[in-house]
């Protein structure tokens, strides 16, 4: 199948997870989601017809929440290195909450991992904390989508505090900006080329 206008599509099925994320709540497990064309889902499932989007070309469908044990961009890669897709998925959406830093902490975390650098485990481990600990951080939910034909799209909605108002309503405050993620991105689009029978 030949998506029209895969960006297009791509966005419209990170706003839907988006939606998903958002009425879950917050500091939860990352989580993936299986793109797969909707005309597919219908005719497998007929009884979902009502259920599902008809101008939607690609619909969504939510995996289980990673275990546990998948904390931080390196348990996150080496989960990511088995996973793979049959051919009826067109694209997968990846969705976990991480900490987002002002510019001016740059220093800080330089500083965190200076000291560490023949360690890079030890390093790592430096740097998160001392992200976390940072009086500026703030939480974001990290929306990764690629799809089989090469594009891809990433969003951030950065938590609001508990005072803040969102000057969009009940709208969600999506977010991109330049080169956002490009690890996560080709990770992700390795699970679209590793072979099932492999694992």
């Amino acid at each position: 199948m030949t998506v029209d206008n895969p960006a297009s599509a791509l966005y419209r099925c990170i706003r839907e997870v988006a939606e998903f994320a958002d009425a879950e709540g917050w500091d939860r497990p990352p989580q993936m989601f299986a793109l797969v064309p909707t005309a597919d889902l219908v005719a497998a499932e007929p009884a979902l017809q009502d259920q599902l989007d008809d101008g939607a070309v690609l619909t969504p469908i939510a995996q289980e929440p990673f275990p546990d044990d998948v904390h931080g961009e390196l348990a996150l890669d080496e989960f990511l290195a088995t996973t793979s897709w049959p051919e009826a998925v067109h694209g997968c959406v990846l969705v976990q909450q991480i900490v987002v830093l002002p510019p001016d902490a740059e220093q800080t975390l330089d500083d965190a991992i200076a000291p560490l650098l023949a360690d890079n485990d030890a390093a790592d481990r430096a740097g998160r904390e001392a992200a976390i600990t940072h009086p500026g951080r703030r939480d974001a939910r990290l929306f990764a989508g690629v799809l089989r034909d090469g594009v891809s799209l990433c969003l951030l909605q950065i938590r609001p505090e508990e005072d803040e108002e969102n000057p969009f309503g009940d709208e969600l405050d999506l977010r991109t900006a330049p080169n956002l993620a490009p690890n996560i991105v080709e990770a992700l689009a390795h699970t679209l080329e590793n072979d099932p029978d492999d694992f």
